[in-house]
C-alpha cells in the first residue's frame, strides 16, 4: 500500500500550479501544442481518438466551453450588481468594436502592425474574469462581485462573432449565433437550478480549458508566435490603458456614493481569447488564416494585462482615496458645494 507520505510526493500539483501561474492554463498548453507541432507535426495526424481530440476537437471543447461559462451566470443578481454587470460589459464591448471599425476602415482586413479588425475585436471586446474578481475583493464590494455574472457573458466568442457580423468585417450566418448561444443557456438554466452542477462545471473548467487550447495550438508552429510578439504586446497595452477610459465612464454612470476604481479593472484581455479567433474561423472559414497569429496575439495580451491592470486600479484607488472631499466625489464638483455649504 502507498501511504499517504507517498502520496503527497506523487501528487505533483501541475493543475494547481498552472492556476497560480499568470495565464497558465493557457499559455503552458500553448506552448506544448506549438512545440508538438513544430518538431513533432505528425503527432497530431495519428488518426482516432488522437486526432479527433488535438487536431479536430476544438468546435466540440468550445461547446463545453460555453456551457461551462453559463452555468456561472447567476439570474437571480439585480439591482446595483445588475445594473455594474450590464454597464462594464457594454462598455468593454463598445470599445472593441469602434477600435476594430477604426482599423477596419483605415487598413482594411490585413489591419496595422499586425492587428487585424478580428483580433483587436477579439482582444478588447472582452475583459479577465478571474482578475476582475480578485481586484473586487480589495478594490470593490460585494455589489462588483455580484456584477461578475453579467461580465462573464464576455469571456467567449458570441461578442466577438456579434460584432464582427454587425460591422460587416466577418460573415457571420445568424445560426452560427443560436449555435452559440444554445450552450450558454444550457449552462445558464441548469447552473440556476442545480447549484452542484455549477460547482461541478467551475471545478471542470480548468480541465476543459488546458485541453481546448492544446487543439486550438495544434495548428500553429514557434514561427507564428515569434511573428505575434510584438503586436501581441502592443494589443495588451492599448487594452490595459483603456482601463483608464473606463474608470472615469463607469463613475461617470455610478452615484457618488457608489464610485471606486473598478472600472479600471475590466482594462484586461481574458485568457479565454485566445479561443475565440477559432471559434470566428468556424462561422467564417475566410477567416482562417488569421487564426495561428490571431490566437498568439489574444494569448500575448492577455498576460500583458493581467500583469499591468492590477497596477492601474491600485493607482486610480490610490488618486481617489487623496482627493481631500472624500473617496468618491472627485467627479461631481455640484456634490462638493453641497458638501461645503
Amino acid at each position: 500500500m502507498v501511504n499517504n507520505v507517498e502520496k503527497k510526493k506523487l501528487d505533483m500539483g501541475l493543475i494547481d500550479k498552472m492556476i497560480n501561474m499568470p495565464g497558465g492554463l493557457v499559455i503552458i498548453p500553448l506552448l506544448i501544442a506549438v512545440a508538438i507541432n513544430t518538431f513533432f507535426s505528425a503527432f497530431f495526424d495519428i488518426g482516432g481518438y488522437v486526432t479527433g481530440l488535438f487536431r479536430n476537437g476544438q468546435p466540440a471543447m468550445m461547446g463545453l466551453f460555453l456551457i461551462l461559462c453559463g452555468s456561472s451566470i447567476n439570474i437571480k443578481q439585480v439591482g446595483l450588481p445588475l445594473y455594474k454587470g450590464v454597464t462594464l460589459t457594454a462598455m468593454k464591448f463598445a470599445f472593441g468594436v469602434i477600435i476594430g471599425l477604426i482599423i477596419g476602415a483605415l487598413f482594411g482586413n490585413t489591419g496595422v502592425l499586425g492587428i487585424t479588425p478580428m483580433v483587436a475585436i477579439a482582444a478588447l471586446t472582452n475583459s479577465n474574469s478571474s482578475l476582475y474578481i480578485s481586484l473586487s475583493a480589495q478594490f470593490g464590494d460585494e455589489t462588483d462581485t455580484g456584477a461578475i455574472s453579467i461580465l462573464s457573458l464576455n469571456d467567449g466568442p458570441f461578442f466577438t462573432l456579434v460584432a464582427l457580423g454587425a460591422t460587416g468585417l466577418a460573415s457571420i450566418p445568424f445560426m452560427s449565433l443560436v449555435a452559440t448561444v444554445i450552450p450558454l443557456l444550457i449552462g445558464m438554466i441548469w447552473g440556476n437550478l442545480d447549484s452542484k452542477f455549477r460547482e461541478l462545471c467551475k471545478s471542470a473548467q480548468p480541465l476543459v480549458t488546458f485541453f481546448m487550447t492544446i487543439a486550438i495550438g495544434s495548428g500553429t508552429d514557434v514561427k507564428t508566435i515569434l511573428l505575434a510578439g510584438a503586436s501581441g504586446i502592443i494589443l495588451g497595452i492599448v487594452s490595459t490603458l483603456s482601463g483608464a477610459i473606463f474608470f472615469f465612464l463607469f463613475n461617470i454612470l455610478l452615484k457618488p456614493k457608489y464610485r471606486n476604481a473598478m472600472g479600471a479593472a475590466i482594462g484586461t484581455t481574458a485568457l479565454n481569447s485566445a479561443m475565440t479567433p477559432a471559434a470566428v474561423a468556424e462561422a467564417d472559414p475566410t477567416k482562417a488564416p488569421f487564426v495561428e497569429k490571431a490566437t498568439a496575439q489574444c494569448a500575448t495580451a492577455s498576460i500583458i494585462t493581467l500583469f499591468l491592470c492590477p497596477f492601474v486600479v491600485a493607482f486610480f484607488d490610490k488618486y481617489m482615496r487623496k482627493n481631500k472631499k472624500g473617496k468618491y466625489d472627485y467627479i461631481n464638483a455640484e456634490v462638493h458645494e453641497q458638501e461645503a455649504a
